[in-house]
């Protein structure tokens, strides 16, 4: 969907610092909070074994979850399908080992506060291989019938280096992407709210294919053309072109979209992990305590039906069992849409502009086909060409995005046959998974005639479409032009002091609140948010040395865009 065109100007020494996900629009350190050694707050005894319900048993409930049980609070986790949310990883039967990421497969190191937990849950990481990084052996771009093999992008013709290079001028003029850059790297929040908010105010209301269009660099159509239909790193751009110009520049400024790394044996390991392993150093409870010990059965509440305010300050939650509890606070983290259609929601949960920012949310859907194959044969080379007989494949037919996986030597082996967004994705919404394969084998078959697949296909392929799972409604949350108000108002909603008292004490978490929807570092920070909010709410507070996001918000508050 999105580039992994270099965004470091070619001039540019090695720098001291990475790029992070640090803002731009609410420049925390997450990363430094987390792990700093004084921990991110606690609360005072009265308050220990207080019960707090999260609704949605994702990476943004585990996270807010395991972070409540350190500070001695009872989390309790309803969910209505199975702990993991978007990141959900499928087997094969009969083929241990082996999982299809049906959600979240790819994640940037750029993510810090994600790797953080990534490396206390004791999960490693692999290269992810997107086309034309160094992670894949070969790429294949396929376009309006002419096909062109590459290991890398000089490899193709000069119309794909001019895409490249026009995208990074657009980028370096007319979005300031070096000093903003240099801002995230050094930490410099001053510098990088000034100009951000800046491209804020002018940009809320561009598309992002006006954006382009209005570049020098991209005046020729075909050059739009390109970038929208195959694009570079992980594919086409133009699913994102209705979307607003701040939504990419989001995911370019914090390297988002670059040096991808994929969970090995799987994404949904780390929500089940955080679920089930005792927290270290918890207040209150016994070594041993996990968020899983907490809950009868071991296993976490059924879904949701309704959410109420009842007296005097208090939250009841209804699940599909019928079982009616009461809680003092409530982190909400699930898709939001929610809230208007599956769940009978109490009007008066959020102030009516809130209710107004999740009507108006804007959701991209999604679709995969996955394939196993009995070995990776797309390493074998063919005589007449010298090459690989299939490389990661990018196309503007209708299997868009093809990924060849390798698990490893004498191992099975997996293809992502078809990555598809919005458009793409309702094209395929009616069909099932023998349907969608069929149509992603023909579309294959004209780019690799000579390639046998279906012959190498060991078991049942397996799709999703994340537009019509009744518990998502859509991959994750994409703002139109106009709808950067919406956003702030949904970000900042866990500084309730701000709000009339009859409004506080449901916390709305989840990557689809955050900046950066689609990627799991917002999952996690919105998730840290919340955990403030209810630790501010119950008296607690943060250690002078090591301040959380709600003790430093006026300082580095988003933009605040007046009507």
């Amino acid at each position: 969907m999105t580039s992994a065109i270099p965004t470091t100007p070619s001039h540019a020494e090695e720098p001291a610092a990475p790029i992070t996900m640090f803002g731009p629009d609410f420049p925390f350190a997450y990363d430094d909070w987390v792990a700093h050694p004084a921990g991110i707050g606690s609360i005072p005894t009265t308050a220990h074994g207080s019960r707090i319900a999260i609704v949605g048993g994702g990476l943004s409930g585990m996270i807010a979850a395991r972070e409540l049980l350190r500070m001695g609070f009872q989390p309790v986790i309803y969910e209505a399908d199975q702990i993991g949310g978007r990141m959900r990883s499928v087997g094969f039967e009969g083929h241990p080992g082996v999982v299809a990421e049906m959600g979240s497969m790819r994640f940037p190191p750029s993510s810090t506060t994600l790797f953080h937990y990534l490396d206390a849950m004791g999960l490693t990481t692999t290269e992810f291989p997107n086309p034309l990084s160094e992670a894949a052996p070969s790429t294949v771009v396929d376009l309006k019938g002419e096909t062109h093999y590459a290991r890398t992008l000089d490899d193709l013709p000069d119309e794909y280096r001019a895409v490249a290079e026009a995208w990074q001028q657009t980028l370096e003029q007319h979005a300031e992407l070096i000093p903003l850059q240099d801002a995230i790297r050094t930490r410099d929040t001053v510098k990088l709210k000034a100009i951000w908010n800046d491209l804020v105010t002018r940009l809320d209301d561009e598309t992002f294919y006006g954006f382009l269009a209005r570049s020098e660099a991209f005046r020729s159509f075909r050059l739009r053309e390109i970038f929208g239909q195959v694009g570079f790193g992980t594919g086409g751009w133009d699913t994102d072109y209705p979307n607003s110009i701040l939504e990419i520049l989001r995911v370019v400024l914090t390297a988002a979209d670059d040096h991808h790394r994929g969970i090995d044996g799987g994404s949904q390991q780390l929500p089940e992990r955080l679920w089930s392993r005792p927290v270290e150093g918890a207040a209150y409870w016994p070594e041993g305590t996990s968020v899983q010990s907490l809950h009868e059965d071991g296993r976490p509440r059924g879904a949701v039906r309704e959410i109420r305010r009842t007296e005097p300050d208090n939250f009841t939650v209804t699940d599909a069992d019928g079982n009616i509890e009461t809680f003092p606070a409530v982190i909400y983290t699930a898709q939001s849409w929610m809230l208007l259609n599956t769940i009978r929601a109490d009007e008066r949960l959020l102030p009516i502009d809130h209710w107004t920012a999740i009507e108006r949310t804007h959701y991209m859907g999604s679709s995969k086909v996955f394939v196993l194959v009995d070995r990776p044969f797309w390493k074998d080379i063919d005589e007449g060409t010298g090459r690989e007989v299939m490389s990661m494949t990018l196309t503007d037919r209708m299997s868009r995005g093809t990924y060849l996986l390798d698990q490893g030597e004498g191992k099975p082996g997996l293809i992502c046959l078809s990555y598809t967004w919005s458009d793409d994705s309702l094209k395929l919404l009616p069909l099932d998974a023998h349907q969608r394969t069929e149509i992603m084998l023909n579309s294959l078959a004209q780019i690799y005639p000579g390639v046998d697949i279906r012959s190498h296909i060991i078991a049942t392929p397996v799709t999703i479409s994340w537009e019509a799972e009744r518990s998502f409604m859509g991959a994750f949350k994409a703002n139109l032009p106009g709808h950067y108000r919406y956003q702030e108002r949904l970000y900042t909603h866990f500084m309730q002091d701000r709000l009339a008292p009859h409004f506080r004490g449901l916390f709305l978490a989840g990557d689809d609140v955050s900046w950066t929807a689609g990627w799991a570092e917002g999952a996690v920070t919105t998730a840290l948010n919340a955990v403030w909010g209810v630790m501010h709410q119950f008296g607690g507070a943060t250690e002078p040395e090591n301040p959380g996001p709600g003790d430093v918000f006026d300082e580095i508050a988003p933009l605040v865009l007046e009507d």
